[in-house]
């Protein structure tokens, strides 16, 4: 191949396409959205798109709408009055700028981060992170003194008014908790002249305002993710689930002020479905099942925007990258607002075929060619971050980026996944490094066993690559794993991280020091002397969420072992990839690596050497 080759997707192809913008907005006739610039250093912009069907940047260049809180961040920016409310990401503080004009701070310097945000009247309120120390506060537009108006729970999230303004409904969760295990939605008068009252439990979501005595919740009571009428009074012949069905309507909550679901009018706007098949649709009070409007589209990401008419959300398919559609709720007609993305070739991009092999949900992606005319071709199986998370089946220019080169790819949706419902979700429990692992197996041993595959690989990201590098230790199945800003040690990762995951692991593996063991046995890095191939490990050196000495660690684990590897390290890097000059690289060095475990030439791309004994041949070759 050649780099002028007309036949395989392109690295700078992947580093312009594959993003989505993390929250929309509806105002009136104009629709805001911010959009990741990778090409600008990775920063997210606010853009809006007026009524004449003109899209303009909000955000000056130079900034960037993004925030640290919980270190995944929550939602960044708000719209009031034509101008845009935004936190920055360089300092963390809250900005207001008007159109044409340059930001102007609302929150003093310091330590406080900023997200979450919502418009109160003349007031923004959102959740102050100082520390370990969260609260909901009241940040003045003019930028008066702020009011703090929550301290509960060492999580909170989803601040909301009341229409009548006289109390705040929240969630907030404690440790050990995670927000996707047990949260509490919570009611307390706007004054503070009273304490603050329980009103629904489970796992909350999400929560929005009906009226003046009830809420809107999606919670998994039910062992699923349904929206719940809550009467503030408890009263049982008004509270109810309007959407009793084995469907998910809500997700993991990562980010703060994710929305799964938005009022119009006296209907909801809803997405809903399993992580194989998430469609929109509107629901009421009635109990009656979804009236879909969501086209043919197969994800909704989590941020959805309503008024009486409209919804606006972000869609993707399997041949559709993510795009801002605006929906009438009445008729579903809809329309796409995002300027069109520059696309490969259709002949180039794979189609999803969902599966389940042994009771484990897969997506399988068919390579366009193998790379040899002998034998079945090579296959990676992607791993999924989180891992309270999903893998879609939706268009990934990174999956096309291999499967355009003849690698397939299966996407597996291990036990510990969302879109399945609480049961599925719940097969992980302290089980991390065990279920995962023997679920990538499965797949794995399937693809050999009936001749689709000849060799395969394992790769993924923070918790995916975890599961990678346990793979290429606990399985012989694994010719080799390629692990993105991965955990390697689960001991030494629960006592460095961040405060939102510090005690993520007691469910996952279980708490410590009374099941120190378990660590030891499941860790990578401890067992890397057992690896089945080479690894490549990749880092960015800014990451706070998993610090890069994890994959300094295992590389050192396996160089002592007399195993083969390759560590990248990327500076201005965090936690996932966002300039494109590091995903073009990240891309070409992992096609490099699969050239070398698989054994066919890669010369589109840098070579790369993997240090340790040279890979002449691999495990894996068989079932």
């Amino acid at each position: 191949m050649s780099r002028t080759e007309p036949v395989s997707i392109s690295a700078v192809d992947v580093a312009r396409v594959d993003d989505r913008p993390l929250w929309v907005e509806i105002r009136g006739d104009e629709v805001w959205w911010d959009e990741p610039r990778p090409h600008e250093g990775g920063r997210r912009c606010v853009v809006r798109r007026r009524a004449d069907g003109s899209v303009e940047d909000v955000l000056p260049q130079g900034w960037n709408a993004r925030n640290r809180v919980i270190e995944y961040g929550g939602r960044s920016w708000r719209s009031h009055q034509g101008a845009l409310v935004f936190t920055n990401w360089a300092d963390q503080r809250l900005y207001r700028c008007a159109p044409g004009g340059e930001p102007v701070p609302l929150t003093p310097e310091g330590p406080a981060r900023y997200g979450d945000l919502v418009i109160h009247g003349d007031e923004v309120l959102c959740v102050r992170e100082i520390g370990r120390e969260r609260a909901i506060v009241a940040v003045p537009l003019d930028g008066g003194p702020l009011r703090v108006l929550v301290e509960a729970h060492h999580f909170v999230m989803n601040p909301r008014v009341s229409p009548d303004g006289r109390h705040i409904a929240w969630i907030g969760w404690n440790h050990p908790d995670m927000p996707w295990d047990a949260t509490e939605l919570c009611v307390a008068p706007l004054d503070g002249a009273e304490p603050y009252r329980v009103v629904a439990g489970g796992a909350v979501a999400q929560a929005e305002w009906r009226d003046a005595h009830s809420l809107y919740a999606v919670t998994d009571t039910t062992g699923w993710w349904n929206i719940h009428l809550v009467p503030l009074d408890g009263d049982p012949a008004i509270a109810r689930n309007l959407t009793p069905l084995p469907m998910e309507f809500g997700d993991a909550v990562w980010k703060l002020g994710q929305t799964f679901f938005a009022v119009s009018g006296d209907s909801i706007v809803t997405m809903y479905g399993t992580a194989d098949l998430r469609r929109l649709g509107v629901v009421d009070e009635s109990g009656d099942p979804p009236r879909e409007i969501g086209g043919d589209a197969t994800y909704w990401s989590p941020t959805l925007s309503a008024d009486a008419t409209h919804v606006v959300g972000v869609a993707a398919s399997p041949y559709r990258p993510y795009e801002v559609v605006r929906i009438e709720v009445a008729t579903g007609k809809r329309e796409t607002l995002s300027p069109p993305k520059r696309l490969p070739p259709a002949e180039l991009l794979p189609t999803p075929e969902p599966v389940t092999i042994d009771g484990v949900h897969a997506h399988l992606y068919a390579p366009l060619r193998p790379p040899s005319a002998e034998g079945p071709p090579p296959y990676v199986v992607f791993v999924h971050g989180g891992p309270t998370s999903a893998a879609a089946p939706i268009l990934d220019l990174e999956v096309a980026y291999f499967t355009s080169r003849g690698i397939g790819v299966a996407e597996v949706n291990y036990g510990g996944s969302t879109g399945y419902g609480r049961a599925y979700r719940e097969r992980l429990r302290h089980n991390w490094g065990v279920v995962d692992v023997q679920d990538s197996e499965t797949v794995a041993r399937r693809l050999l066993a009936d001749g689709t595959a000849s060799k395969v690989a394992i790769r993924g990201g923070s918790a995916g690559g975890w599961t990678s590098l346990a793979a290429l230790v606990h399985s012989d199945v694994f010719c080799g794993a390629a692990a993105h800003y991965a955990i390697a040690d689960p001991e030494s990762w629960a006592a460095e991280t961040h405060d939102f995951e510090s005690r993520y692991l007691d469910g996952l593996i279980g708490p410590l020091p009374e099941t120190r063991q378990r660590y030891i046995d499941r860790s990578p890095a401890l067992h890397a002397e057992r690896a089945s191939g080479p690894a490549l490990l990749m880092h960015g050196l800014e990451d706070a969420i998993v610090d890069p000495s994890q994959a300094e660690r295992f590389a050192a684990e396996l160089e002592r072992h007399g195993g083969s590897w390759a560590y990248l390290a990327f500076p201005g890097e965090q936690h996932g990839w966002r300039r494109e000059e590091t995903i073009v690289a990240v891309l070409e060095a992992e096609l490099a690596f699969y050239g070398l475990i698989f054994g066919f030439p890669t010369p589109e791309v840098p070579p790369l050497v993997l240090r340790g004994p040279s890979v002449t041949s691999t495990p894996g070759d068989s079932a």
